[in-house]
């Protein structure tokens, strides 16, 4: 490539001048190919550990005047053909010109001027974002791709020098991470270091220190384990990996490939060696960090931030911390973790006003709310700037957003009146009067608090206080403190989202929340308010949507729905049913990805005793989406993390019981139904609705502390346990006697208690003494440790589901494929490896849009057919060299049954298992079947259309053929059918059960349910033939084989044809020439006079003759008499047409077998009788040219045709064919090359052949 012009001193310190002449020098770096010796081996090494550019590009062209010493660079390359062509440009191009100047610094000046300008010409076509990266780091990123084999799409984040610890040995080279891959490069002293492991391979990523491995970062995969240390800056490499493994983990788990971000600003000095890349990902990490501080919704991107002080009016002090600006929010966070959390949504923001600066007030802010509230920041840097970003952001802000106060949520819940709703919940009283509800319901409906308020108020009304007596008085006295509590701490700290939160927040959560506050309270800590304000009548639109539409989550939901909190009033009547219907269904439409998942029915139906349709719907968003992240997908990954957590804080907190835990496996039983359903299914319902009060406030650390607390209280019981059971009853009874004194609600009979046996009852606990003993032993529990040890545990989940779901696949699979457990698993990694290379480096591609996580295992992964083409190749045993790719498109569509375009494993193995397993048989039945239709494609096969006409006629065979073998037209619609069906309706397991029962009748099939093979179709069988044998050691024998099969099996199709030709039915005339025509016409007409009865009974019994392998002699001689007996006269002469199939044996034998390169089955494009001589074996013919010369000299004779069984018979004669077919081959060793193919290795070889090439 052309450089921009750079001076270079000590030009001859590490180089080897190769050319010259009186302007410039071409010089090669010492060491690079051949030789070098010790010099070179140093150059090698300092070339590595310095980054020197000369490793990726060993020549160099510098331009040089006579008298000076200075040298300029002009251009260098990676390989000598490269760099050749640039020498050459200089030579013919600018040499004669600068012949002309007298001055050398013209001379130099004008090169200068040149260089640039063709650099220039080079760059004027590219993207202009390719600027956005520095020089520096798109010579790494050439380096990368060049030394790995990486494609144009794998982007090159970021590069860090560190050591690759090689046993004992640390190896000094530089790591790079890619968006797909880690690799690593090493070169010290002739030894060689080169590793790639993609990201999804990886099982655990840790950063540790031991002293063997000071300050390592701890890399493994299935396979091995990698150290790295030495580095500069391991907190920020750590960082990254994390971040780039977090990601494939996604793509696992969800599909999810990496999109750049397009929209993120470009920085205004771009920082040295930092890629655009590297500033997308920072970038992410830092709005994922802010959204779950504040739990803002997903699409809130942070602008930046800025430290300052905040006012805090409620103890009269300045508190420092860091204000956070983006598109919708200002929120700020104090230093002191607890001190202070705010969050001033900017649709609520009336004001910002710059206020007077003082020394005691430097660089005011105040910020006014529409609550009559104001904000002032102080002590920031920026001012003037930072007011300029907010009005800009506020310019955006619609200015009227309607129910956008909490004070009419305030109203309706205080009053709990049905005639004063507010604006937006109006418009929910629509939807929730669906024809479904029963008629007897009908005066329930009309009202509107279905939908303005929560449940527990229509159903608690009238009988709270009498059933609970004194002790509800008690309760109830208890219950109006707490009010009264909250609203002082409203009055102080103000209300709704703009309330200052602080230590004392918590501490009324944790004193329990009233419940006349419980709704507006989840809905402020939770952040669901946010998407409530921002999305009016959203919801709304969603039931209606979704109103009466059948999937299977919907069906899943209904047997749920009576299963939802059954003990509570307010779910046994069709009231409380029906909105918990809605509001599934209703999530269900919004992310399909999750759908339904058991347990959203118990979450869901206790955010309706609190809140209005929408308000639950909305509360059930955060818990999905961001406060339980993929705790209800189809594999519930997110509480399989967190259970792996409580494993871990259980070994930190609590190891002895730890190991008795594991050996009784009680922790993964617990741990899923306390998770999934934060403790509601376990506990009476007044004491866990408590928990979920401090879980919307703290998040899942509320969660861990709580179980940690659980199993503490019961130590000595659970270390005295014998086995699973025992301990599950233990933990049970306890659950069921946490009890809330203070709830004013009658107590809810809880299905739980069964598990009590006849003993005395353990003691009662207070859920609230229970909270405070979980804050007191567990709080040093922090946000950021969670994260971590989730990001630590996905890794092992992904990776262990991954390998459940490969052994579930494999064991789908047939035992009769012939392959191995092994074997099978080896073919499902490369295969899964293909299709998410589509998602790498081809987001665009049908397999990657396709792909369904909800699918069962087998279906999930699919390849369309360019993949299974590059794998085809790799793997199949039969290569055809350049017709290689002919025959994988062939394979695809023959597997492909649904015409879907997408193969999946199982239809994969069976395609390599027809060319891998079985008898001669099985094998040339897969072969024959590669040429007919389906798989040849109209376009490789032009009679193919004629050949399927031909083979309608014939309806005795077609009858007998399998649903899956039939390919007339009749099938077609039911193939159709079969396809649509597997891609749209309800996937349910029944169902790909009984489609499989189905496929394997089908597979019953016997050689004569085969259609037979036009001429075409046999002409394109001989070619792939040919192709196949033409680097085998046995070469030579197998073109005499064939050429002698080939030739027989011409004359049989000949003798065949007589027999097809129907009374009153005119052939297409196929010769060449006019006396051709005549002889043609007058045959015809000779046998136009046989009966059809005669000719139906001569045409059965041929098959059975001419296929029977045990008798040659008998079918030539059959064959003979059968030509005397139909007096078939040959076209160019009656002699000619009549030597018999032995004959042509000899006659070949009797070849020059150094002159048998390949054969050509035919000689013009009629392959009439007179071809059936010896010259039908052309020697030195092209493979390639016979198809061209059908096409030229004439039309293929449609009514020729031949079987299987005449194939088989056939080839059974010549002994090197049945030796080659029959032939094991190892796929276990082309799986090991895919793999080598499929992690993009490089080795040191390969790099000094791509630089000697030229």
């Amino acid at each position: 490539m052309w450089l921009g012009p750079e001076e270079v001193l000590g030009a001859n310190a590490l180089w080897v001048t190769e050319r010259a002449n009186p302007f410039f020098v071409l010089q090669r770096r010492r060491g690079h190919g051949k030789g070098g010796g010790l010099t070179g081996l140093l150059v090698g090494t300092l070339d590595v550990v310095l980054d020197s550019s000369a490793r990726v590009a060993p020549y160099r062209i510098l331009h040089q005047t006579q008298d000076s010493q200075v040298y300029w660079t002009v251009a260098c390359g990676s390989s000598r053909k490269e760099i050749t062509k640039h020498w050459e440009w200089l030579e013919n191009n600018l040499l004669q010109t600068l012949s002309i100047f007298d001055n050398e610094e013209d001379i130099t000046t004008f090169i200068k001027g040149k260089i640039h300008g063709i650099i220039a010409e080079e760059n004027k076509n590219l993207q202009p974002q390719g600027d956005e990266n520095p020089g520096k780091f798109k010579e790494a990123e050439l380096k990368m791709r060049k030394q790995f084999g990486m494609p144009e799409g794998e982007k090159l984040v970021n590069y860090y020098s560190c050591s690759y610890w090689k046993g004992r040995v640390p190896r000094q080279g530089w790591l790079y991470l890619t968006v797909n891959h880690l690799c690593f490069y090493s070169f010290l002293l002739g030894k060689e270091v080169s590793l790639v492991v993609q990201w999804v391979d990886v099982t655990r990523l840790e950063k540790n220190a031991t002293l063997l491995f000071p300050e390592s970062i701890r890399v493994d995969t299935r396979d091995q384990e990698l150290f790295f240390s030495m580095f500069l800056n391991i907190s920020e490499t750590f960082k990254l990996m994390e971040q780039l493994a977090n990601l494939a983990m996604r793509q696992l788990l969800d599909s999810e490939g990496f999109l750049e971000d397009k929209a993120l600003p470009r920085p205004i000095r771009p920082r040295r060696n930092i890629s655009a890349l590297k500033r997308d990902l920072d970038a992410r990490a830092k709005n994922e960090c802010y959204r779950a501080t504040f739990r803002l919704p997903r699409d809130e991107r942070l602008d930046g931030h800025t430290s300052c002080t905040l006012w805090t009016p409620f103890n009269k002090l300045h508190i420092p911390g860091q204000m956070y600006i983006s598109n919708n929010y200002i929120c700020f966070a104090s230093k002191e973790e607890d001190a202070c959390h705010l969050i001033i949504p900017l649709r609520e923001v009336t004001i910002v006003e710059k206020a007077d600066s003082s020394s005691v007030l430097p660089s005011p802010l105040s910020i006014s709310t529409k609550s009559k509230m104001t904000f002032l920041f102080a002590n920031l840097k920026d001012r003037d700037f930072l007011v300029q970003r907010i009005s800009d952001f506020l310019q955006k802000t619609p200015s009227k957003q309607p129910g956008s106060s909490i004070g009419e949520r305030k109203a309706s819940i205080v009053d709990a009146a049905p005639e004063s709703p507010s604006a937006p919940q109006e418009v929910l009283e629509q939807p929730t009067c669906p024809s479904s509800t029963p008629s007897g319901c009908q005066s329930c409906t009309q009202e509107a608090p279905t939908a303005s308020q929560g449940l527990l108020k229509l159903f608690q009304r009238n009988s709270s206080t009498e059933v609970l007596g004194a002790k509800g008085v008690s309760a109830k006295a208890k219950e109006k403190m707490k009010e009264e509590s909250w609203n002082i701490h409203f009055f102080e700290y103000g209300r709704g989202m703009c309330m200052y939160r602080t230590a004392k927040t918590r501490e009324l959560v944790l004193k329990g929340i009233p419940e006349g506050l419980r709704g507006e309270l989840w809905l402020l800590f939770s952040g669901a308010w946010n998407d409530l304000v921002t999305h009016p009548g959203y919801y709304a639109k969603l039931v209606e949507k979704s109103m009466g539409k059948y999937s299977l989550a919907t069906e899943e939901i209904e047997r749920d729905l009576h299963r939802s909190m059954p003990e509570h009033p307010a779910f046994q009547n069709e009231l409380g049913i029906a909105a918990l219907r809605r509001v599934l269904t209703a999530y269900a439409f919004r992310n399909p990805t999750i759908g339904y998942c058991q347990a959203m029915n118990i979450v869901t139906s206790v955010l309706l005793l609190y809140g209005s349709e929408e308000e639950a719907f909305w509360l059930l968003v955060a818990l999905c989406e961001r406060m339980l992240p993929d705790y209800y997908n189809t594999r519930v990954v997110g509480a399989l993390v967190d259970q792996g957590i409580f494993e871990e804080l259980t070994r930190d907190f609590l190891p002895q019981l730890s190991e008795k835990m594991q050996d009784l496996g009680v922790i993964s039983s617990i741990s899923l139904s306390w998770f999934l359903t934060l403790f509601l299914s376990v506990m009476p319902f007044e004491s866990a609705v408590v928990v979920v009060d401090c879980f919307f406030y703290e998040g899942i650390k509320v969660v861990l502390q709580v179980a940690l607390a659980i199993l503490d209280a019961n130590t000595e019981q659970l270390l005295g346990c014998m086995d699973e059971g025992e301990a599950m009853t233990v933990l049970g009874r306890y659950l069921d006697n946490v009890v809330n004194k203070q709830s004013v609600s009658p107590p809810i009979p809880h299905l739980h208690a069964l598990l009590t046996s006849g003993d005395d009852p353990p003691a009662e606990v207070d859920i609230f003494e229970l909270l405070k003993v979980s804050y007191e032993k567990f709080s040093s529990l922090r946000a950021n440790d969670i994260e971590q040890m989730r990001f630590k545990q996905r890794l092992k989940v992904i990776q262990s589901l991954e390998d459940t779901a490969k052994r579930s696949v494999v064991r789908a699979i047939p035992g009769d494929v012939g392959f191995s457990i092994e074997e099978l698993e080896d073919l499902y990694v490369v295969f899964k490896a293909k299709h998410l290379a589509s998602q790498y480096w081809g987001g665009s591609r049908t397999t990657a849009i396709r792909r369904d996580p909800s699918l069962p295992c087998l279906e999930q992964y699919r390849i369309d057919a360019s993949q299974f083409q590059e794998l085809f190749a790799n793997l199949t045993p039969w290569a055809c060299g350049l017709h290689t790719p002919v025959l994988a498109g062939r394979m695809f569509r023959l597997l492909d049954k649904n015409k879907d375009s997408l193969i999946n494993f199982k239809e994969f193995v069976t395609g390599m298992s027809g060319m891998y397993h079985g008898d001669l048989t099985e094998k040339l039945k897969v072969l024959y079947k590669l040429h007919l239709p389906p798989a040849l494609s109209p376009e490789e096969a032009e009679s193919a259309l004629e050949a399927a006409c031909y083979f309608t006629e014939d309806r005795s065979s077609e009858e007998t053929l399998p649903q899956e073998e039939q390919e007339g037209a009749s099938n077609e619609d039911v193939q159709e059918k079969r396809g649509e069906e597997k891609g749209t309706s309800p996937q349910d397991y029944r169902h790909y059960l009984q489609m499989w029962a189905k496929e394997k009748e089908a597979q019953k099939e016997t050689i004569k349910d085969l259609p037979k093979m036009n001429q075409e179709q046999f002409i394109e069988l001989c070619k792939t033939l040919y192709n196949m044998f033409s680097e085998d050691p046995m070469e030579q024998d197998l073109y005499h084989a064939i050429a002698t099969v080939a030739s027989l099996l011409l004359r049989i199709g000949e003798v065949g044809k007589k027999f097809s030709v129907r009374v009153g039915r005119k052939p297409r005339d196929s010769a060449c020439s006019g006396d051709h025509d005549r002889a043609t016409t007058a045959t015809v007409e000779e046998e136009s006079l046989v009966p059809e009865p005669h000719q139906d009974a001569a045409w059965e019994p041929q098959p059975p003759a001419a296929g029977d392998p045990q008798a040659k002699a008998g079918g030539d001689t059959h064959l003979g008499k059968a030509l005397q007996e139909s007096q078939v006269v040959g076209e160019g002469g009656s002699s000619e047409g009549q030597g018999s199939p032995s004959q042509l044996l000899s006659d070949d034998e009797t070849k020059d077998d150094m002159s048998m390169s390949s054969y050509s089955v035919v000689s013009t494009g009629s392959l009439q009788c007179e071809d059936l001589t010896d010259d039908t074996v052309l020697v030195g013919g092209k493979v390639s040219s016979h198809t061209a010369t059908v096409h030229c000299e004439g039309t293929v004779d449609t009514d020729w045709c031949i079987s299987f069984e005449q194939i088989l018979a056939s080839i059974l004669t010549e002994s090197v064919l049945v030796n080659f077919f029959e032939k094991r081959v190892d796929i276990g060793l082309k799986i090991k090359d895919q793999k080598k193919v499929e992690r993009q290795f490089s080795t040191s070889s390969d790099h000094e052949q791509s630089g000697v090439s030229g």
